[in-house]
């Protein structure tokens, strides 16, 4: 179902849109969400558990993550140094964008594979 906006909502919607894409753009940041999510907290755990991503990405893209309040990094002064990430509250706002991501993922690939 296609609705027609007004100029000024189409602008507030594209708005929108597009602070939510700054903060989740990108092929890596809502897999490492999900990476964190299921237990995944240190860098070589995250990094071994998304494929084909390197070591600058991942520090870029936590450090992002981070400044959206997403995520934290609690550093630990033992020797050595231990750093976790722990998802943050705020992140559960993604948990139905996440779900949707997955969903639409399912049914692309199955469509796309039957060709």
């Amino acid at each position: 179902m296609v609705v027609k906006h007004s100029h000024k909502e189409c602008s507030s919607s594209l708005m929108a849109v597009r602070d939510a894409l700054d903060v989740v753009s990108g092929k890596w940041k809502l897999q490492i969400i999900i990476s964190i999510n299921t237990g995944n907290h240190r860098f070589r755990e995250i990094q071994r558990s998304i494929p084909n991503i390197s070591s600058k990405v991942l520090a870029k893209e936590l450090k992002d993550l981070e400044e959206h309040e997403l995520i934290k990094r609690t550093v630990y002064d033992d020797s050595p140094v231990l750093v976790e990430y722990t998802v943050q509250p705020y992140a559960d706002t993604l948990d139905d964008v996440i779900k949707a991501l997955y969903d639409w993922g399912i049914q692309h690939r199955k469509k796309i594979l039957k060709k």
